[in-house]
């Protein structure tokens, strides 16, 4: 049985969607072309070769004149900007009614059911950056053992705690009856343990985050493990799935962590769909609105595009991806309503398809791969 690969660059959008100001974005959002214009261009020779200076404007990565892979921009037909929306969508599960948000934080009965289950009122209730949020809070945190409650403009219950101060396994717990907690008409997608170290002036976010994703409807990875075919999760993929359908999952560090478990995957499993996040794009470099973190980023992620394709076998296939846009020049701190990339490689001659209607473009394609 061949092996396909979705490697999704969280975050990695190519150009606004022509909605983009119902979902609060300023004009111009364009993740992958923007980052390039402010760092006067990127040297990605890799994704130069397979076609990527074709989705749009990227200073420093022109069109192939004949790209390697299949080149396509594809338009979010589900009402989002968010992790989950868009790895649904990919998995063709199309969300009609938005999740709901919380710009002026949680109303009251919220908050106090979730006092109830922390024991202490939570500090913040308010949308913010994670990594301002604990700068400003966590002192008061620390001293009070209160956790931090906060949110942004996706759908996510964000729960931040000192590992010195709150074991990991009750933020879990805590997180984990939130999740249950949290029905409609507070269904929020994602409930978040964002858990983080250090001192104050000098707090760090750790990699013991988890996600508690709203349970998925069926979806591409429940029918491929229906048929028999092994689903592979590296990062974040199993929590935005639930663990529905997913036969193997490893967390990961960092981007690279992310694609060492990958090519490990390639090394040995005989077939099946290895689905693959790089959070790094969007948790790290996007909402820090970092442009030159996204940059060097997308650099190292070029630089491994050979061992890729070495690791690749007559008949696999891989495709590069993203979830939503989460544009570093942006005003903000928010996601973009973008366009995404898709980059199919496979024994097809490449090609330029223009813009395609719906993420389940990849789906489509992992399921033809794979279900014979």
């Amino acid at each position: 049985m061949p092996r396909c690969v979705v490697i999704v660059l969280d975050s990695g959008g190519v150009g606004a969607l022509a909605d983009f100001a119902e979902f609060g974005d300023a004009p111009g959002a364009n993740t992958l072309g923007n980052t390039a214009r402010a760092l006067g261009g990127l040297a990605l020779p890799n994704f130069e070769r397979l076609g990527v200076g074709a989705l749009t404007r990227i200073a420093g990565v022109p069109p192939a004149a004949q790209p390697r892979a299949r080149i396509a921009r594809l338009h979010e037909r589900s009402r989002g900007k968010d992790t989950i929306t868009g790895h649904w969508e990919m998995a063709g599960i199309i969300t009609r009614v938005a999740f709901p948000t919380y710009p002026r934080g949680f109303p009251p009965e919220i908050v106090d059911a979730f006092t109830r289950i922390a024991g202490k009122a939570p500090l913040g209730n308010t949308t913010a950056s994670g990594t301002e949020i604990i700068e400003r809070l966590g002192p008061e945190h620390m001293a009070t053992g209160r956790p931090i409650l906060y949110t942004s403009a996706d759908s996510v219950f964000q729960v931040a705690t000192h590992e010195d101060v709150v074991p990991l396994a009750t933020l879990y717990d805590w997180c984990e009856r939130a999740r249950a907690m949290l029905v409609a008409p507070h269904n929020v997608n994602r409930v978040i343990a964002r858990p983080f170290v250090g001192e104050p002036g000098a707090f760090a976010r750790t990699a013991n985050r988890r996600d508690y994703a709203i349970e998925p409807p069926p979806s591409l990875l429940d029918d491929l493990c229906a048929a028999g075919i092994g689903v592979h999760a590296v990062g974040k993929i199993s929590d935005i799935f639930c663990g529905r359908g997913v036969t193997t999952s490893v967390r990961i560090k960092d981007n690279r962590d992310a694609m060492e478990r990958t090519f490990e995957l390639l090394e040995r499993v005989d077939g099946g769909f290895i689905f693959t996040n790089l959070n790094d794009f969007d948790s790290k470099y996007g909402h820090r609105r970092d442009v030159r973190g996204y940059g060097k980023a997308l650099g190292e992620l070029d630089a491994l595009i050979p061992r890729l394709e070495a690791g690749m076998l007559p008949g696999d296939e891989a495709i590069f991806t993203a979830d939503h846009g989460c544009d570093p020049t942006a005003p903000g701190t928010d996601h973009t309503r973008e366009f995404v990339p898709f980059v199919h490689l496979s024994a097809q001659e490449g090609g330029l398809l223009g813009d395609l209607e719906g993420l389940d473009t990849v789906g489509a394609a992992v399921r033809k791969a794979l279900v014979q």
